[in-house]
């Protein structure tokens, strides 16, 4: 494989770890020869992002396509037997890539781990059947445990972690996987206050609505896809807000929380991009779909293990109309760089010292689990 060093990190980038047919289950893509690591690969097709505003874009000079099962790959250049950091991004399921600028993992990797960021099938091109997506974040761990050893990445300690619809994500596959792929999770601002008990029938009008195949163009899909979101959005609250995503059923805790460590949280001001000038109603949204479903989703897991710690992220730029809200801490964890103009910084930079803290910390639960970290009731801030 043909990658990149630069400044004593490995970067390998737009790796494909499976293929698949338009609605088809993602399979181990075989190669020979040298493998070009070198460039960024492609996002799934998608939509504007809502949040643009808010963040900015997350996949400015990526390409699309729906051959998207890419991940990449950040490690020190000497690393060996290293905790690895498999990082699921978020966009409500149907925006987003690994592949963005945006998560570009070169300071959490000097702290001493091995970050793989993954890509999947979004939309109706992951989610209206199947399970599709999920399938593929599989695909991507299976590969991890097969290969992320050439990277000096430990098989045996894989945390996962993601943030919004990637941390919805991490607490599927939580709960879902029989392979022991991950042995730790990290969940950012987890909407788990839309899975309602609607979600069956929403799931069930969104295949209603969505009626596309194998030939329907991809911008007929995300017409169709669109047109179904704002339908369903009002008919369905608060589920409505993330019509696409992994269908669980009845969920069991408890083989789950025996075998994965946790580490789940929040900002405080989550709701705000979704109520904007209305800071009344959104403390309600992040009470109601972030952080009171976060801490009940800890206590649960507690109760069978006490393997759970909680987080609060409260840092607010000067001035900002969103306060610490939903996607504030992602550039305490990536590139700030990459993060300069988003809306939510309001023109201030995040602050070098606690965004060093956030990192260790990551990476040292990523290490140690919850024995390395200070309090089991984490504060970013304030």
């Amino acid at each position: 494989m043909e990658d990149v060093l630069i400044n004593s990190l490995v970067q390998a980038r737009g790796v494909r770890y499976a293929t698949a047919p338009r609605f088809g289950k993602p399979e181990p893509l075989a190669w020979d020869g040298v493998a070009d690591a070198t460039r960024r690969g492609p996002a799934c097709p998608q939509p504007p992002s809502a949040l643009a505003s808010v963040v900015g874009s997350s996949v400015d000079g990526l390409s699309f396509s729906e051959d998207c099962q890419v991940l990449s790959v950040t490690a020190p250049a000497d690393a060996a037997g290293l905790p690895v950091m498999v990082w699921f991004h978020g966009g409500a399921y149907v925006t987003g890539s690994g592949e963005s600028t945006k998560y570009d993992a070169s300071l959490l990797a000097s702290e001493g781990v091995v970050v793989v960021s993954v890509s999947y099938r979004l939309g109706a091109f992951g989610y209206l059947r199947d399970n599709l997506g999920l399938l593929d974040q599989f695909a991507a761990l299976r590969w991890v445990r097969d290969n992320i050893a050439a990277f000096g990445g430990d098989p045996s300690n894989v945390t996962a972690f993601g943030q919004s619809a990637g941390a919805d994500s991490v607490y599927a596959l939580m709960l879902t996987d029989t392979e022991d792929l991950f042995h730790r999770a990290i969940l950012q601002s987890a909407p788990l206050g839309t899975r309602g008990t609607d979600r069956a029938d929403m799931t069930a009008a969104l295949r209603e609505l969505v009626v596309v195949d194998a030939d329907t163009p991809v911008a007929d899909v995300l017409a169709a896809q669109q047109a179904a979101a704002a339908d369903l959005a009002p008919r369905f609250s608060p589920s409505g807000g993330m019509p696409f995503g992994p269908e669980l059923g009845e969920v069991d805790l408890t083989a789950a929380a025996s075998r994965v460590e946790l580490l789940v949280g929040h900002t405080q001001d989550d709701g705000s991009p979704y109520v904007a000038g209305q800071p009344d109603a959104w403390e309600i949204v992040t009470e109601l779909v972030f952080a009171g479903p976060a801490r009940q989703l800890a206590a649960d897991w507690a109760k069978v293990t006490g393997q759970a710690a909680t987080y609060n992220f409260r840092w607010t730029p000067r001035d900002a109309p969103l306060g610490a809200c939903h996607c504030m801490e992602l550039p305490f964890l990536f590139d700030p760089e990459a993060w300069t103009g988003a809306g939510m910084l309001a023109g201030q930079e995040p602050d070098p010292g606690l965004a060093r803290t956030m990192r260790r910390t990551w990476a040292d639960f990523a290490r140690n689990g919850l024995d390395a970290l200070p309090s089991r009731e984490l504060e970013f801030g304030g």
